[in-house]
């Protein structure tokens, strides 16, 4: 039967011998769930909440396929029999659900991040040529290195279908080992395995034969690749067409996943996890350019954060399947919503990087800043009811307090939501109306709707007082009253023209032509009002308390932000802490060699310092014998991340 708003998402779809119910892909991305390099009870819980809620097809992350592939702290290791009870259990677990199953092979090649004790480990790839991004210079390798490694992808593809997986994937994107002997620029070797385009396709081949020797005609062989690396070393589409319209017609590989983007250069590697900067579906041409040269099926994966998106995307026949990792990441439940025509309860993505593969880069296991379960399956997986209904007075109607109501109502308590403004949001109003932040707002669409769900009553322009609670008489209060701007002491504060990131935003402020923002959280604060104001034409000085701009913040988000402050020409300015300021002149003090940094013809500065908590209520609640929970900025001021974990938490336990 066809679905009537997606029909073609919601289409089976054929692979080899695995059949899938529809065309929505978990892609591999990595989690940090992993246990000591295998798969444990987190990962097969995270694992397993996507594929009951609908997902078609779900693929883990890079597995490293010889010991040398190396390239992060803890990764998960499929090169000895070690791996194979972990995946099997897995695999149970996921075709349980009717849910396709994929493993990621992988060798980084020259792409080395980290290591596993600390020390800089001896890469190799095709040739000696470094790369820009980790600054490695690796060795060539030698032709028997080049055949063990081939040897042991096979070992590994070998292991999954022991472990009953369905398939594997050759991860060539991003500039990876594959991807390595593809690139003429990168493989200058002068033996069978460089030159011609069929000697940089060898290695390529070999592995995938070896793969398709060691395992069976009806196991699944893809290859991931980037329709474009992005980068100025990099393959393009025109590139990427030919390699594989010849990888397709040798008959091996069963699919090939289209993505952007590379790991080699900064530019390139945004497109690893593309920001919300980047416009929803922007790989489909990518992939559009190599399906008309191929005739083997085609995934697409690149900020595809919505079923509508995804179901243009198969309609114009760019893609047969769509990965739509950060939407399942966002809401595991997203492929049954749309299904079951609850579009509208989706909690879609806002590509801000920040919880998921943000997590990743800091160390930490993946989670969500919309969703805080994601990651958490083991310890908030399963919600309990309330066992007896109580009057929840949530105060305060930033993401924060939206979230614990929500969960709260959700669990059968009574729960009513004031906002003293007549809009819920909080500072995510004003977050949203910073250059190319505006997706970010939808954070409050998807909570306004969660809210709804669970049955939340929001009363507005309704300021709250201790006689109003008194009078309510709740059984727990929990407060989610947020910040305000921090205006530091500094010499000049009265006198020079002095104004905060919230005024500039609300339009309050009158601001000159000669600009100088002081930055001391090194967010995406300073970097947004820096971009607007030199978009309207001012002179912008950008002052860092830190060694760059973004510093804080995810590094894609950080690096394309400072991409166009430069294009804009925007001055930027690090380790400088803010001293004072006068009429025409702002002083700043390096913040290591304590030297004045001054800043002449100065019109206004412009306060990112951070925020002070709106908490006065606390202790005469806590006073009054109330049962108070603290949630997000009135807390200490942090992120919105922050906010929604501390609400969710706070609607769990009252």
């Amino acid at each position: 039967m066809t679905h009537k708003n997606f029909p073609h998402l919601f289409s089976p779809f054929q692979i080899n011998n695995l059949s899938l119910k529809n065309r929505i892909i978990s892609t591999g991305h990595e989690t940090h769930l992993n246990d000591h390099g295998e798969i444990g009870d987190r990962m097969v819980a995270y694992h397993e909440a996507r594929a009951r809620g609908g997902a078609g097809l779900i693929m883990t992350e890079v597995a490293l396929v010889h010991p040398g592939a190396v390239f992060v702290a803890d990764p998960i290791r499929v090169d000895t029999d070690d791996c194979i009870p972990g995946y099997r259990r897995l695999a149970n677990v996921l075709h349980g659900y009717d849910c396709g199953l994929i493993s990621q092979l992988f060798h980084p090649g020259r792409e080395i991040v980290a290591s596993e004790d600390g020390t800089a480990p001896v890469s190799y790839s095709a040739s000696s040529v470094p790369n820009e991004r980790f600054h490695v210079l690796p060795r060539p390798m030698p032709t028997a290195l080049i055949e063990e490694v081939i040897e042991y992808y096979g070992n590994a593809g070998a292991r999954m279908r022991e472990a009953g997986l369905d398939g594997v994937e050759i991860v060539g994107s991003h500039a990876y080992l594959p991807a390595q002997f593809l690139n003429p620029g990168v493989n200058q070797r002068d033996d069978k395995y460089g030159g011609s385009l069929e000697n940089r396709l060898r290695f390529v081949r070999e592995v995938a034969d070896n793969i398709r020797a060691k395992t069976d005609d009806s196991f699944v062989i893809g290859m991931r690749l980037s329709g474009d690396e992005r980068s100025p070393d990099g393959l393009g589409v025109d590139d990427m067409v030919e390699i594989c319209a010849e990888l397709a017609g040798d008959g091996v590989l069963d699919y090939m996943s289209v993505v952007g983007g590379s790991s080699s250069t900064l530019a390139g590697s945004i497109h690893i996890v593309p920001p919300m900067s980047e416009d929803t579906g922007y790989t489909a041409p990518f992939a559009h350019a190599i399906k008309q040269r191929t005739d083997i099926p085609i995934f697409v994966t690149g900020r595809i954060n919505q079923p509508q998106i995804a179901e243009e995307i198969l309609a114009k026949g760019h893609a047969d399947m769509c990965g739509m990792t950060r939407a399942l990441i966002a809401d595991q439940d997203m492929p049954n919503k749309a299904f079951n025509d609850r579009a509208d309860d989706i909690r879609a993505c806002i590509g801000c990087n920040q919880a998921c593969i943000g997590h990743f880069h800091e160390g930490y296991p993946i989670s969500c800043i919309q969703n805080p379960v994601s990651g958490r399956e083991v310890r908030y997986g399963d919600v309990a009811p309330a066992t007896v209904a109580r009057n929840i007075m949530v105060i305060g109607g930033g993401p924060g307090g939206m979230k614990a109501a929500a969960v709260a109502a959700g669990r059968g308590h009574n729960v009513t939501l004031y906002e003293k403004t007549a809009q819920l949001g909080g500072q995510t109003l004003l977050a949203q109306l910073l250059p190319t932040r505006a997706e970010f707002g939808g954070i409050v669409t998807n909570l306004e709707q969660e809210m709804t769900i669970a049955g939340v009553t929001v009363k507005k322009n309704c300021p709250v007082d201790m006689d109003m609670i008194s009078n309510e008489n709740p059984d727990a209060v929990i407060l989610a009253t947020g910040a305000e701007p921090r205006w530091p002491e500094f010499e000049g504060r009265e006198s020079a023209h002095v104004v905060d990131a919230w005024q500039v935003l609300r339009n309050e402020a009158n601001v000159g032509g000669s600009v100088v923002v002081a930055d001391w959280r090194a967010d995406w604060i300073g970097i947004g009002i820096a971009e607007k104001l030199a978009e309207e034409g001012c002179r912008v000085r950008l002052a860092i308390n830190g060694y760059m701009p973004g510093q804080t913040i995810q590094m894609y988000v950080r690096d394309t932000g400072v991409g166009r402050l430069h294009k804009l020409g925007v001055e930027m300015i690090p380790y400088a802490r803010l001293f004072g300021a006068d009429e025409d002149t702002v002083y700043l003090q390096h913040t290591m060699s304590g030297e004045p940094i001054i800043c002449e013809e100065t019109d206004t500065l412009v306060l990112c310092q951070g925020h002070t908590p709106v908490n006065t209520m606390e202790d005469q609640l806590r006073e009054s014998g109330f049962e108070v929970h603290l949630v997000g900025d009135c807390l200490a001021p942090r992120t919105a991340e922050e906010a929604v974990l501390e609400g969710f938490r706070a609607g769990i336990t009252v």
